[in-house]
């Protein structure tokens, strides 16, 4: 037990900052103009965000009080704070925007300031206006009169103080060390409760926000890190005396449960609403660490579990409760697949009613949110986080895997308890956390999970990048794991080891999409390779080689996609890739053509056969594209067949002008797109009459 608690410090740098690494950013920063007290504030604020058990994606914040330069050139006392969007982690000198420090401390004297007005104080008070937004606990930095003051949510702190004695555990642990504010939501309010108390106790170390966060002060940065880490240290030995909770004993879990990626595209397709013709998507990430296992296999986590928020600016990501679903049981995925469909609409509901109490309480009436779960906990297989992106997803997923050790080490102590659900409302539908998720517009394919078959090179790897242009989450697949890595690591995607010819191969890694990412809405099935040969003389294992990758590839894949589509309930597309081959056929290319030929008449096959089911499949009709298929070798071997020069060649068609890979992909974004057209074949190759569909 009280290893598992020193994780935090131990990543922390415990004992003492090195000297030698601070010195060591001072003069990196002094290169780039930046005074010392911000070049060491930049340093130790790295120090606690790159620590998850102290700051998650964004949460936290820290300031430093510092002297600077006008525009003017007069010599100024400014408060550097971290700014909006900035993550303490990675967080640079401009994510500490500075404010003038006399302008924002006679905010002080106000009794009443409302969010707006706060806000744009502080941005009137900035000594350059295109910094970003300073943090919404700016005043309360301000209004204290030490140097450097650091906030973390420490899941430590967080598990001792959200309890319903919390305040007297804190002052057991701490007794005159810190001074104790009770809950008030971030802004004026808080800033001024903060101040009062630190006057009324002048001496403490630090102040602890009960079921909310601690902050700590110094008149250097060491002090106020060192501070912040010993003040942690004791909620974690308090942790670590603790009894294991009766809370957490495991319910009953069948030995049989149905594996995360066969459940994934149920779960998906649940949680997806209905928008304009289309589907408004979720993506979804998937955890499984021991601490979730304990958590969605505790005995009470129907009461656990809903509680309610470990730090109130958790809700804006995670909703202020989970979706619990039941064990899916193998064999039985029919029945869970109903059940999680009557649970998804009931959680809705509830949701719909939350609003209305909250808000109906309101002078100015808020717009509801939508109303789907952005946490989903399964019994027996684990937790998944969602989202309108994969990073968003992943976000949900980290803040719920917290949830569940804060939850987990608060019922040791007791009985876990957040903030009041009145509260809960007012920070998921405060304006200046929304704005922030706000800001972005989405992309035409965002929420969308595209897999590239062959996307590693070549047309492959343009269409994955032009799917991830347009918000896309993009799994690139092909046999050349590193080529597909190489293609994934620049547009932000998922490498996938798949080989097309092997059934095996394809199940596996359909399956990693569904862990990845829930599920997949639209398969580029591309992989190929041209075989040639004058067909009375080719022989038969030649052909059954084409054949097994250039149409039954394309068999494999599909078959597997449209098994996902289906579970999900909410349509998709498919596009193949097939040739100028499959409608004029050139010489000694039968090996190639052939197969092709078929893949053409298999991608109108499953217009056909699964249009009911809202999944549209539709070609591309390309012809002399530069890529593995068509090589350099080849498009000699070729021209000269012609009597053509290569640049002829390559530019033989209507309009004199050659074809890339690039247009290629955006010929498999537009059909995406398309939202009714199925059974189509798109032809991208110049101008061909020859090669037109008849």
């Amino acid at each position: 037990m009280a290893t598992r608690h020193c994780t935090a410090m131990c990543r922390c740098q415990r004992h003492t900052p090195p000297a030698a690494a601070a010195r060591a950013a001072v003069r990196k920063h002094a290169k780039q103009g930046v005074n010392r007290d911000l070049a060491l504030r930049v340093y130790t604020t790295r120090l606690l965000g790159g620590n998850p058990r102290l700051v998650l994606h964004g949460g936290g914040n820290t300031s430093v009080k510092t002297k600077m330069t006008d525009t003017a050139g007069d010599t100024v006392d400014v408060l550097c704070v971290k700014g909006s969007g900035w993550d303490m982690g990675d967080i640079e000198p401009p994510g500490l925007p500075a404010v003038r420090l006399d302008t924002i401390r006679k905010l002080r004297r106000l009794k009443k300031l409302s969010d707006g007005d706060m806000v744009n104080a502080q941005r009137g008070a900035l000594l350059d206006s295109t910094s970003p937004n300073p943090s919404v606990e700016t005043l309360l930095h301000a209004f204290l009169p030490h140097k450097f003051v650091d906030h973390t949510h420490s899941d430590a702190v967080l598990s001792v103080t959200d309890q319903p004695d919390g305040a007297d555990i804190c002052h057991d642990i701490y007794g005159d060390r810190v001074a104790l504010v009770p809950y008030i939501m971030p802004g004026f309010d808080l800033a001024q409760s903060c101040a009062r108390i630190w006057e009324k106790h002048p001496d403490v170390e630090g102040l602890i926000l009960l079921k909310h966060g601690i902050f700590t002060f110094g008149e250097d940065a060491r002090e106020a890190y060192e501070r912040m880490i010993d003040l942690v240290t004791g909620a974690e030995k308090r942790l670590a005396r603790a009894k294991p909770a009766k809370s957490f004993s495991k319910a009953r879990i069948p030995s049989k449960t149905a594996s995360a990626e066969d459940i994934a595209p149920i779960l998906r397709g649940a949680v997806a609403a209905e928008a304009g013709g289309d589907w408004r998507r979720m993506v979804m990430d998937f955890r499984d660490t021991p601490h979730v296992m304990k958590y969605v296999n505790g005995r009470d986590i129907s009461r656990y579990a809903t509680t309610g928020p470990v730090t109130p600016d958790h809700v804006i990501r995670t909703k202020p409760k989970p979706l619990i679903v039941p064990v899916p049981i193998a064999g039985g995925l029919p029945s869970f697949a109903a059940e999680v469909k009557s649970l998804v609409a009931n959680y809705a509901a509830g949701y719909a009613r939350y609003f209305e109490r909250n808000n109906k309480k309101l002078k100015t009436p808020k717009i509801m949110l939508d109303p789907m779960p952005r946490v989903i906990l399964v019994p027996g297989v684990g937790l998944f986080g969602l989202g309108k992106s994969a990073k968003d997803a992943s976000i949900a997923a980290d803040l719920a895997e917290t949830t569940a050790r804060v939850v987990a080490d608060a019922e040791e102590l007791g009985v876990y308890k957040c903030i009041p659900e009145k509260d809960i409302f007012e920070i998921e539908y405060w304006s200046l956390e929304q704005a922030k998720l706000g800001k972005t517009v989405e992309k035409p394919l965002s929420r969308h999970v595209v897999a590239v078959t062959g996307g590693g090179s070549g047309i492959g790897a343009a269409t994955a990048t032009a799917f991830a242009r347009q918000g896309a989450e993009v799994a690139v697949l092909d046999r050349d794991l590193k080529a597909a890595q190489a293609v994934s690591t620049v547009i932000g995607g998922i490498a996938v080891k798949c080989d097309v010819t092997s059934a095996a191969s394809v199940d596996k890694a359909f399956a990693e999409i569904c862990g990845a990412f829930g599920g997949l809405d639209i398969l580029v099935s591309n992989a190929g390779a041209a075989w040639e040969g004058r067909i009375g003389d080719v022989d038969e294992k030649t052909l059954r080689a084409s054949f097994e990758l250039n149409f039954w590839g394309h068999q494999r894949c599909a078959q597997a996609a449209v098994a996902i589509m289906k579970a999900q309930g909410t349509g998709g597309a498919l596009l193949f890739n097939i040739s100028k081959q499959a409608v004029n056929p050139g010489p000694d290319f039968g090996p190639y053509g052939l197969p092709k030929a078929s893949t053409l008449f298999l991608s109108r096959q499953y217009a056909i056969d699964h249009g009911a089911d809202g999944i549209r499949s539709n070609a591309v009709n390309a012809d002399r594209i530069r890529s593995g298929l068509l090589t350099g070798a080849m498009i000699t071997s070729r021209s000269k067949a012609r009597g053509l020069s290569e640049e002829d060649y390559m530019a033989g068609n209507l309009l004199g002008r050659e074809v890339t890979a690039g247009d290629v992909a955006q010929a498999f974004v537009d059909l995406s797109l398309a939202k009714k057209t199925t059974g189509a074949v798109l032809t991208v190759d110049g101008g061909n009459i020859a090669a037109a569909l008849r």
